[in-house]
C-alpha cells in the first residue's frame, strides 16, 4: 500500500486569544496557500519561539484558528531551543513543554503547548476501508531509497475531510532523504489492544 509523505515544518497553530495578542486586536490571519489536507493553510504570519537558552524567528502560523494554541517543533530545533519536548499527537498537549511565542503586538507564554508531532497518517473513512485498516491504530511504514527505513508507531488519524498522506517532520524527512517522488508502504498493521 504506497502513501504519498508530506514534510511538516516547525509551526504554530493559534486560538483566536492569541491571535489578537500577537498581531493586533480582532486580527484574521491571511492565506498564503492551501495545505494538502483540506481547510488547512499556511499564513502569511510568522513568530519567533523562544526559550531561556535561545529562540527561533520566522516561524510559520498555520490556519485556520483553533481552540488552543500549539507549537510543533523537531527534536533538532528543541535542542537549539533547550526543550524536550513530548511526542504527542496534535491536541494532546498536557505536560507538554512551555514556550514563549512573540509577535509584532507582543507575546504569548503558553504553560504547555509545545511538542514533537508524532508519525501519522490522515486518512479518510473511504481510505481506510480500501486499505483494509478498519480498527487500526498503528502501521510501520517502509521508506525506500538510499538511506530508507522502517518507521515505527505511525498513528492513523480519520477524518471525513482527510487527503490520504503521511506526514513526517524534517528529522525523519532528512534522515530518509524524503523527496516529493517518494512513496512510503505500510507494511505492518497493529490492532487496537
Amino acid at each position: 500500500m504506497e502513501i504519498n509523505i508530506g514534510i511538516s515544518n516547525r509551526h504554530v497553530h493559534l486560538k483566536q486569544e492569541d491571535v489578537d495578542i500577537l498581531f493586533g486586536k480582532d486580527y484574521v490571519l491571511t492565506k498564503k496557500r492551501d495545505l494538502s489536507q483540506l481547510g488547512q493553510y499556511a499564513c502569511e504570519e510568522m513568530v519567533t519561539l523562544k526559550t531561556e537558552k535561545n529562540e527561533i524567528a520566522r516561524v510559520r502560523v498555520l490556519g485556520p484558528v483553533r481552540k488552543y494554541s500549539q507549537v510543533e517543533i523537531s527534536k533538532t530545533d528543541a535542542f537549539t531551543l533547550g526543550l524536550n519536548p513530548p511526542v504527542r499527537e496534535s491536541g494532546d498537549l498536557s505536560d507538554s513543554e512551555a514556550i514563549t511565542l512573540v509577535g509584532p503586538k507582543g507575546e504569548v507564554h503558553l504553560e504547555e503547548g509545545c511538542i514533537i508531532a508524532s508519525r501519522h497518517i490522515h486518512a479518510n473513512p473511504e481510505d481506510v476501508k480500501r486499505l483494509g485498516l478498519e480498527g487500526v491504530s498503528e502501521v510501520d511504514v517502509l521508506l525506500p531509497g538510499e538511506k530508507g527505513g522502517i518507521l515505527h508507531h505511525v498513528s492513523i488519524k480519520v477524518d471525513p475531510t482527510y487527503v490520504l498522506e503521511l506526514h513526517l517532520d524534517t528529522d525523519d524527512g532528512n534522515a530518509h532523504l524524503i523527496t516529493k517522488e517518494t512513496k512510503g508502504i505500510i507494511i505492518k498493521e497493529k490492532t487496537h489492544e
